[in-house]
């Protein structure tokens, strides 16, 4: 397939925007790479193993072990880790004084940088430290009273469930439970179920974009879609979706999202993000006080108090390394790199999949589990007789292996991976 001329010369201003990146020798070697595959369509470079083999050389990798559990959080670039410690440094010299009146500044580029990379207003959006405290600033802000209906399910996030739970048990606001049947391959039946228990009580859905656990897509936007006919407000869970495949938050059009920077974006750790609807930001109090919880101001939602100034500032090589790659070259590139592993062991004996197969329904997380295996029997196989990190999954409804390959992976690891699994189930 030939390139477009508009293509073309989008990559080369790509080249160009690496002259951000604060280490030259990195910022050389990625946009080598770039200018070797500048005449390839997407498609062609996410099975181009130079080209990943090059990228990968920007990271500062373990040679002992193979990680295959980026889902939990990702390794930082070289150009990220320096950053970190660049303004470290600098702020171990006067700290009040260049964290407070220099470093502090240095936000508002960020959140403009951030805001683009979402298509949604910079005024919408808040760093904080990840999708945690960003969900939690909702889900504790909103002014819900008893005999509210609140409907999530029972595959989000344990740090959701509980805090939805400690609302209940504190206000007396109802939950509302949708207990997912994974993998599911019907978008319509996932809408439905979430509808189905809409009632005149339901204040808000929550909806995780991905389930951590399986690497299931839902079908968010349609969710959501449901919801806004009958005015009852969304939130997103985005950890597991932000950087990893493209989407719009405008598109989206939920009320509120939260994500972790230090997954999908490789920012450095501790680093998270909050969206709000700019008409929403004034409904909501601040997890952490501040002298007007009323105002309409999105910077109410960072009143942190001290915090690490560098490791927000690393967030700007994370983005500039992102926008250099392509959110669209990376999701092929990681679509494909989870095809390839699963294609090899779904028709092994003993061996069942947990994700679904459609290209829309998953993207670089699978899930899998073996007969007469426990989840964590064959994690601490592939530990210590592979040396291959992985997660070990259990939730309702779920029990498998999480493998989470991220665009650093190569296939010759992922055939170590097939390798293992048609071991330990053939034993089995």
């Amino acid at each position: 397939m030939s390139l477009s001329r508009r293509d073309f010369v989008q990559k080369l201003s790509t080249i160009t925007a690496l002259s951000a990146l604060i280490n030259p020798v990195v910022a050389k070697n990625l946009r080598d790479a770039i200018e070797d595959t500048a005449l390839m369509t997407d498609k062609e470079i996410a099975e181009n193993e130079n080209f990943w083999r090059k990228i990968r050389d920007t990271f500062g990798l373990s040679s002992t072990m193979i990680n295959l559990n980026n889902g939990g959080v990702s390794p930082q670039p070289i150009v990220v880790q320096e950053a970190v410690e660049k303004y470290n440094r600098l702020s171990n010299e006067i700290p009040s004084y260049y964290m407070w009146r220099i470093l502090d500044k240095g936000r508002e580029p960020i959140r403009q940088r951030l805001a683009k990379l979402t298509d949604c207003s910079a005024e919408e959006i808040a760093i904080n430290r990840n999708t945690s405290e960003a969900l939690e600033t909702i889900i504790f802000g909103l002014e819900l009273k008893k005999g509210d209906e609140i409907i999530l399910s029972k595959q989000d996030y344990p740090n959701m469930i509980n805090a939805y739970k400690q609302r209940a048990m504190r206000d007396g606001i109802v939950l509302k439970w949708v207990s997912l049947e994974l993998p599911q391959n019907n978008n319509e039946d996932i809408v439905q179920q979430y509808e189905s228990l809409i009632t005149s009580k339901t204040k808000l859905v929550h909806i995780t974009h991905v389930i951590n656990w399986t690497g299931q897509i839902l079908p968010a936007k349609e969710i959501v879609e449901v919801a806004a006919k009958k005015n009852i407000e969304t939130i997103v869970d985005a950890a597991h979706s932000f950087a990893h495949f493209d989407f719009s938050i405008k598109d989206l059009n939920c009320d509120y999202l939260g994500t972790s920077l230090h997954k999908w974006l490789c920012a450095p750790f501790g680093t998270g993000m909050l969206f709000v609807k700019k008409e929403k930001i004034k409904n909501v109090y601040p997890l952490l006080a501040n002298d007007n919880p009323k105002s309409s101001n999105i910077r109410k939602f960072e009143s942190l108090g001290t915090r690490s100034f560098a490791t927000e500032q690393g967030i700007d090589q994370a983005i500039t390394f992102h926008e250099a790659i392509g959110i669209k070259k990376k999701q092929k590139r990681l679509h494909h790199l989870k095809n390839y592993w699963v294609n090899k062991v779904k028709n092994i004996s003993n061996v069942s999949i947990n994700t679904p197969q459609k290209k829309n329904l998953s993207c670089a997380i699978a899930n899998f589990s073996i007969k007469n295996r426990t989840p964590i029997e064959i994690c601490n196989i592939l530990q210590n007789d592979y040396a291959i990190h992985a997660s070990n999954t259990r939730a309702e409804n779920i029990s498998g292996v999480r493998i989470t390959p991220h665009i650093y992976t190569t296939k010759s690891e992922l055939d170590i991976l097939v390798h293992a699994i048609s071991e330990i189930a053939e034993k089995s």
